[in-house]
């Protein structure tokens, strides 16, 4: 018997994205490494290949790394030394989208060796990725916020973030200097996911006035 398909469809409304606005410095405690992305970095230099729709706001962005002042928090400091990373590359705060379609509020960070994703509210670690799993990250040619993380042996990230065009550089950058490959970059204004072991989404991206719709339907 044929499986029946779910068409049951999330949209997101962009404009309900959060825009943060942390104004922190970084600094440099207990041995950790807190290195700025490179903000001399220009267009040309990302990884985008002129594929990519620009918002006017990311294309005149400063890259500074660390949003959320990663030395001031004692439980994020323990947690990397525990895990042996010796580097963070970038640490904000994200939307990640549950099986479910939910969107929950979590930290992400990138340091030389891993992806971490933490519960702000409770400081509980959620997920840790090693760079060397991730296979490839999938955007949307559109000027969304929208990212998925492909991680073949583990289900996927699909997560949001103001700061998009940073993370994939940033990830690019690790993923290079951990493991001596270049994560690959895909395009498309539908792709798949795995938001869960045994669950596959299709993200679908269209143009309309005023914005990006974006809905997921079940594969």
């Amino acid at each position: 018997m044929e499986r029946i398909r779910s068409q049951r469809r999330v949209q997101i409304d962009e404009s309900q994205l959060p825009k943060y606005q942390d104004d922190h410095e970084e600094e440099g405690k207990s041995g950790m490494r807190f290195r700025s992305s490179d903000n001399s970095r220009t267009e040309n230099q990302e990884p985008f290949m002129g594929v990519k729709v620009r918002r006017k706001a990311s294309l005149h962005r400063d890259y500074r790394g660390d949003y959320i002042d990663v030395a001031s928090h004692p439980y994020l400091i323990k947690l990397l030394q525990k895990q042996g990373d010796k580097q963070v590359m970038f640490a904000d705060k994200v939307l990640k989208f549950t099986s479910s379609g939910k969107m929950k509020r979590r930290i992400l960070l990138i340091t030389d060796f891993a992806i971490y994703i933490l519960d702000p509210e409770t400081d509980a670690l959620k997920r840790r990725i090693a760079l060397a799993a991730i296979d490839k990250m999938c955007l949307s040619e559109l000027s969304d916020n929208f990212f998925a993380i492909i991680i073949p042996t583990e289900y996927d990230l699909l997560m949001a973030s103001t700061r998009k065009t940073e993370i994939v550089t940033v990830l690019i950058e690790a993923t290079k200097s951990a493991s001596d490959y270049e994560l690959e970059v895909v395009f498309s204004n539908r792709f798949e996911y795995h938001a869960a072991a045994e669950l596959v989404k299709e993200v679908q991206f269209e143009e309309v006035e005023g914005g990006v719709k974006t809905s997921t339907v079940r594969k």
